[in-house]
């Protein structure tokens, strides 16, 4: 019967741990985390760009179903897969890199459903213009990662923007304005 006790005792103490854990904060692994943008091209076609190097750190506490994301992108980064073209959308009618080298999303209200989180609400700032922004989590996922044993999470989001937004309307309406920002992060927890 102690013994019964015993168990049930450890076992509720590690439920309350559990439910009491404190925030953990993650940053993105810099070779699987991208950031792209996809647009309607003159009616032809849907082209899908990319930013190659994002920086940042994601909080998230699924004890207090709360979470907050601080992200970088470095807009010079940006890899369309033509060197010509990159040299294009990095100039003043569209991201305009030499002013503008980087955009922002900065978010504290992370929405949970059940124990994971569904979405971010926060603004991104690009072009010099802060908007907000939700961003979709369509797909997330933490646990160890099976090569290194690190703890790690994983997730995919989307967000619909408007580029006449955020000042690069050039050529619209032939080349789309909306753009969708797909997002793909696995991230470290920081010790």
């Amino acid at each position: 019967m102690k013994s019964k006790f015993l168990i049930t005792l450890f076992a509720t103490l590690g439920l309350s741990a559990a439910a009491f854990a404190a925030p953990a904060t993650y940053t993105p692994e810099p070779n699987h985390t991208f950031a792209r943008f996809e647009y309607n091209h003159l009616g032809f076609s849907n082209q899908t760009s990319r930013f190659n190097t994002v920086i940042g750190t994601v909080t998230i506490d699924p004890a207090a179903k709360k979470g907050s994301a601080d992200i970088t992108i470095d807009t010079k980064s940006v890899d369309t897969g033509s060197t010509l073209f990159n040299g294009h959308i990095q100039g003043e009618d569209f991201l305009s890199t030499t002013q503008f080298p980087t955009a922002t999303f900065q978010s504290d209200d992370m929405i949970f459903k059940g124990d994971k989180p569904v979405a971010l609400k926060g603004t991104l700032t690009l072009k010099g213009v802060s908007k907000p922004v939700t961003l979709k989590i369509t797909y997330f996922e933490c646990k160890k990662h099976p090569m290194t044993g690190a703890d790690y999470c994983g997730a995919n989001a989307e967000a619909k923007v408007k580029r006449t937004e955020f000042n690069m309307g050039k050529y619209a309406p032939y080349v789309g304005d909306d753009v969708t920002i797909l997002i793909a992060i696995e991230a470290v927890k920081k010790d």
